[in-house]
């Protein structure tokens, strides 16, 4: 018989009532609320709290459930269960909005595990921290199928496992943090409080080493980001800060990593995957998956700073690279110098792939989270490449994409969800194509 289980951090994590801007709450990591230049306030009323049954995941990694005649998302929760959870009723966009966090496992499903984390609840960062690992791959391929269900171009297409990362926590090589007051944190999705932190279990240590260095002395910003060359130890972070307190240089313009056998830089706007490991691990994938023989012209559409450009340039004849974001192309001549097999080309794919001198062989396509422009797929299927690849951290774009593809004359031969992102949600996928 299963027993209810409670959630310490998170029912912790509710005992303290939303602020407003002019009223802001901090959580210790030992989930005590204390508050900042404001005078001592009365006891709030306690939380309002509702029995609900979960019993379909939503499209942000939380349950959902019936409350009050309509759907709810409920943090903290798992498909199945039984839970008691703290209402939060909020408004956004002008909307008012109710949601809601478990703070006991009434019925508790035989995934879940005690979150590492004493933020979890607190900071909504991580959604899943309280289900076993190997349930999270699971549920990660069950949302990309879910996606591609809604696709009749798209039924019969076999999803592979999920790749899972080989690591599950210290994996992020970039921090984005909130900062309030000098401290330095997250906001919660939902209520919108601040939560100063000390640590992140999804940062890389080098990171937590650089928060700790910078914690209450970053009063000259709102917002600090700091990014790490896992296998380069470089670092960037980011704005340039003053206090002479702060122990560590900060306003680089770039870092460098190595990726397999080539380093990179990496400038403060670029895209780079956070999780280093993996995206080596799908670089590999990618370059199985085009099937190269080395006398191909290769695209590299939506390029950045040149990654696949650079790493499977000797395993093709020639290679385009386009990309439309400026700080990524200057990234990417410095990448790519000494391979003369590239040339880089700044602009949007769908102005580009029509006017190539000749009809690509085979084209990499990683668009970010929107997908590709639909004029995008339509000259992709006017060139007809021999082979195509689609790198995704969007289901539901990927999904949208294929089919459009599917019924401009191209067959889905391969889908392999990979786990770039632990204890969240979120997922990569490559998908591999060919002329039908």
């Amino acid at each position: 018989m299963k027993t209810s289980r409670a959630i310490p951090p998170i029912a912790a994590a509710l005992n303290v009532r939303t602020p407003d801007s002019s009223d802001a709450w901090i959580l210790n990591p030992n989930q005590k609320a204390t508050r900042l230049n404001a005078a001592p306030a009365p006891n709030p009323p306690p939380p309002e709290t509702a029995v609900l049954r979960l019993d379909v995941w939503g499209g942000l990694g939380d349950a959902l459930a019936d409350f009050e005649g309509a759907r709810v998302n409920v943090f903290g929760g798992i498909v199945g269960e039984r839970v008691r959870a703290r209402i939060v009723r909020y408004r956004r966009r002008r909307q008012q909005r109710v949601a809601a966090i478990v703070v006991e496992a009434i019925e508790p499903s035989s995934y879940r595990v005690a979150p590492p984390c004493a933020y979890f609840g607190a900071c909504t960062g991580c959604q899943w921290q309280h289900i076993d690992y190997a349930h999270q791959l699971t549920l990660k391929r069950q949302f990309v199928r879910r996606e591609f269900a809604a696709y009749p171009e798209l039924q019969g297409v076999d999803i592979a496992d999920t790749l899972p990362s080989p690591q599950t926590f210290a994996y992020r090589n970039h921090a984005r943090f909130t900062a309030r007051q000098g401290d330095l944190g997250f906001v919660n999705r939902l209520t919108r409080r601040f939560v100063k932190v000390d640590e992140c279990m999804l940062m890389h240590p080098w990171i937590n080493g650089a928060l700790a260095a910078m914690q209450g002395k970053a009063g000259e910003t709102t917002q600090l980001s700091a990014r790490y060359g896992v296998n380069t130890g470089d670092w960037l972070i980011q704005p340039t800060m003053q206090n002479p307190d702060i122990p560590l240089p900060t306003g680089q313009t770039h870092y460098w990593e190595r990726m397999l056998h080539r380093r990179l830089r990496v400038a403060s706007p670029s895209f780079a995957q956070v999780n280093t490991p993996q995206a080596e691990r799908l670089a590999e994938l990618v370059r199985a998956r085009l099937g190269l023989s080395g006398d191909e012209l290769l695209v590299d559409a939506y390029a950045g700073v040149g990654t696949f450009a650079a790493l499977l340039a000797d395993s093709a004849r020639r290679v385009i690279a386009i990309e439309e974001s400026s700080a990524a192309v200057k990234d990417a001549a410095v990448n790519i110098a000494g391979i003369d097999n590239i040339e880089f080309v700044e602009g949007r794919t769908e102005d580009v792939i029509d006017g190539l001198p000749e009809p690509p062989d085979a084209v990499i396509l990683d668009p970010p989270r929107v997908g590709c422009h639909a004029a995008a797929l339509q000259a992709l299927s006017r060139r007809r490449p021999r082979r195509v690849v689609y790198v995704s951290c969007d289901p539901a774009t990927l999904a949208r994409d294929l089919a459009a593809l599917t019924q401009g004359g191209f067959a889905v031969t391969s889908v392999e969800p990979l786990d770039m992102f632990p204890q969240t949600h979120h997922v990569e996928c490559v998908a591999a194509l060919e002329p039908a």
